[in-house]
């Protein structure tokens, strides 16, 4: 991210940009919330008749995309401009069918924080592991999504070994 984005980069706009893109928007996500300080995120993803899959129910890579961006971009808008911020890998585990509207909560605590901060002090690189639980209306678990990201200081914001 660089400076200009650094200072766009505020809970309400990022919400208001995602809600309108067409990833997002098409499959029937929405972000409903982000906290002012960007460790708390929550979203829906509606169920639609487009975005059913042959049996009816949630398709898969509406609920695999629901969990994209948000753990990167919630570190984005934490750490700011000073570090690079990409997904790395992630997995989807589906664990029973998804037919109502569903909901995942994405926190961030201060020890993760801590720990990516420690870690990429000197340039090194990090890689945080968050699990997201998606469910539905009921509250019953449909899918576990683990992502894993890649958070590295950039070169000029390092601590420098003199």
């Amino acid at each position: 991210m660089n400076k200009t984005v650094a200072k766009m980069y505020k809970p309400n706009i990022v919400k208001f940009a995602l809600n309108i893109w067409p990833p997002f928007w098409g499959a029937g996500i929405k972000i409903l919330y982000i906290s002012e300080d960007f460790r708390n995120v929550k979203i829906r993803l509606k169920l639609r008749w487009w975005n059913k899959n042959a049996n009816r129910t949630q398709y898969g890579g509406s609920i695999f995309s629901l969990t994209d961006p948000v753990y990167a971009l919630m570190l984005m808008g934490i750490l700011g401009e000073r570090y690079f911020v990409w997904d790395k890998e992630a997995s989807i585990n589906f664990i029973k069918r998804g037919n109502t509207d569903l909901h995942a909560e994405f926190l961030i605590s201060q020890d993760v924080l801590d720990d990516i901060i420690e870690k990429t002090a000197g340039g090194e690189k990090s890689f945080p592991e968050f699990m997201i639980f998606v469910k539905d209306t009921h509250g019953q678990v449909v899918s576990e999504v683990q992502r894993k990201l890649y958070v590295r200081k950039k070169p000029k914001y390092r601590d420098s070994e003199d």
